[in-house]
């Protein structure tokens, strides 16, 4: 069976779908059979994938589902039969859809912006994957370029006994740009900042 990862962050904005896009694109150019699933009913996922399909052909290298937040376990359990690598898009404010997914799920990123206040809200998400006992990290996501606030959220998490990604992302334009074209940023800029930034995350996440 392959490792499914799910995305998971109650709170809107947090950079799911960029993480999701940017780890698949790492992982299949790391010769890994990558599946996304996507069960955010904003599709945002499914766009970009549809985008890299005319840009780069076939599937793109990394196949699609679009599935229902109900029917998640039974197509994680499907694709991790095909797949190395199933990575899992969830929705904000869909508590049942992404307890569903995360039962299914083997580990859960939770990507959060470096404040104090999407720290607070990410709460919920961290209480249920501790209910669904599931291994989770945190990513500190658009770090801004100085200040000490990312350090001082790391010194938060972990008084609250909790795992953060020693890799965080920055708040770089690049991991934008590059979904434009339905690509990932190792793809469009290979040796930018953004571009090692995401593989060392994918490296900690999934190593060897």
């Amino acid at each position: 069976m392959g490792t499914t990862i799910i995305i998971a962050q109650q709170k809107g904005g947090a950079g799911k779908t960029t993480l999701a896009a940017h780890l698949a694109v790492v992982l299949a150019r790391q010769g890994k059979a990558v599946a996304i699933m996507d069960i955010d009913p904003q599709q945002s996922l499914s766009a970009w994938h549809a985008a890299r399909v005319r840009n780069l052909g076939n599937d793109g290298g990394i196949a699609l589902r679009q599935v229902s937040g109900w029917r998640s376990g039974a197509e994680v359990q499907r694709l991790g039969r095909d797949f190395d690598i199933v990575l899992i898009d969830s929705p904000p404010h869909g508590e049942t859809d992404s307890k569903v997914a995360m039962r299914a799920a083997d580990k859960v990123l939770m990507p959060i912006q470096p404040s104090p206040m999407d720290y607070w809200a990410a709460r919920q998400t961290i209480d249920m994957a501790r209910r669904e006992t599931k291994d989770f990290t945190l990513v500190l996501n658009r770090l801004p370029a100085r200040g000490r606030l990312a350090d001082q959220i790391r010194e938060m998490i972990a008084a609250d006994g909790l795992t953060v990604a020693q890799q965080s992302l920055g708040n770089r334009q690049a991991f934008a740009a590059s979904l434009l074209e339905g690509l990932g940023v190792t793809e469009a800029q290979p040796r930018g900042l953004a571009a090692q930034e995401i593989t060392a995350l994918a490296g900690e996440m999934l190593p060897g």
